[in-house]
């Protein structure tokens, strides 16, 4: 498995160029607020955002303005959210680093939050890219319906399959199939590609997710142990779904009992491990998610042969096989 930093160079160049574009559009007059973008763009990711932009608009057309503009969109939007979820659920830290609202405070971390909303929508409408707005403001009415849903299902820890799928394609896919849309969408390819592409997103943002659920049990991850945020915060993720689903009434309720009111307890979250590997939940998720990556593939291997296209190849094997 290649490492992103392996895969970048096909399109590092429009990398390095969207950074000084997206530092340019986070800048603002007010010295407090210019401190805190300054601080959200060091904290950055991996850029998985940007290249899943790029390498869509690179299987379809020149990258150009218009392909910045969707993924500047993207980030700032996506940022917006972060910052709104970390106010939400009172979280100090991400990747490491403090939040926004531990080191501010609340009321500044949602004002911070709602600039970056404004600088990602007057981005869009200056340079009347609304079609991109359109796709990037679908992603995120999806992740908050998805939110809304799994935070619904999490006070009566009620939620099967179909649910679970149903949660993940709007709270985590939609953006990989907004970025995979507006790549596509912002080299003029006509709307049935876009859906195309939206589709292919949406299908390797599935098995993005099952990962993630996965490294919460200690699946790959480069510690192998469970960290069990998932358990600890009562969301309920396709492993100990399967396992519960393969239970008698009395075992289900039993370990309900204590995912409801011991789930952070580090006794109780190896007890759900054992229980989950016990029901080969672990090797159901494995399944579902080389399933995802399978469709992701083949849709994949539809589109003509190009650099993009191997890199793109090369970024769903990253996903699925990452250890974090």
């Amino acid at each position: 498995m290649k490492s992103l930093d392996a895969i970048r160079p096909v399109i590092g160049k429009e990398l390095d160029e969207f950074e000084t574009r997206f530092r340019q559009a986070m800048k603002s007059s007010v010295p407090l607020l210019d401190k805190i973008t300054f601080y959200l763009i060091k904290r950055r990711g991996k850029q998985l955002r940007p290249m899943l932009v790029f390498f869509s608009a690179g299987l379809h057309g020149n990258i150009n303005d218009s392909t910045y503009h969707a993924a500047a969109l993207i980030e700032l939007l996506h940022t917006a959210t972060l910052v709104h979820d970390d106010v939400v659920d009172d979280t100090y830290r991400r990747r490491g680093f403090f939040s926004i609202n531990a080191l501010w405070k609340n009321k500044i971390a949602v004002l911070v939050g709602d600039y970056l909303l404004s600088r990602g929508l007057l981005l869009a409408v200056q340079d009347k890219e609304f079609h991109l707005l359109e796709l990037v403001s679908t992603a995120v009415k999806k992740m908050s319906e998805g939110e809304l849903l799994q935070i619904e299902k999490a006070r009566k820890l009620n939620i099967v399959e179909s649910e679970y799928f149903e949660i993940i394609a709007n709270k985590t896919a939609s953006l990989v199939a907004a970025c995979c849309a507006s790549g596509t969408a912002s080299t003029g390819a006509n709307e049935e590609t876009v859906k195309r592409m939206w589709d292919f997103g949406e299908t390797l943002g599935i098995a993005f997710q099952i990962k993630d659920d996965l490294l919460d049990f200690g699946m790959g991850n480069d510690i192998g142990k469970p960290t069990g945020t998932d358990i600890k915060e009562k969301k309920l993720s396709l492993p100990l779904i399967y396992a519960l689903e393969q239970s008698s009434y009395l075992e289900r309720k039993k370990i309900m009992s204590k995912v409801k009111n011991k789930s952070s307890d580090k006794e109780t979250i190896a007890e759900i491990f054992d229980f989950v590997k016990e029901k080969k939940g672990i090797e159901y998720a494995q399944s579902k998610m080389y399933e995802y990556r399978k469709k992701s593939e083949l849709m994949l291997a539809e589109l003509p042969d190009s650099p993009h296209k191997t890199a793109f190849g090369q970024l769903i094997e990253f996903v699925t096989e990452r250890d974090k």
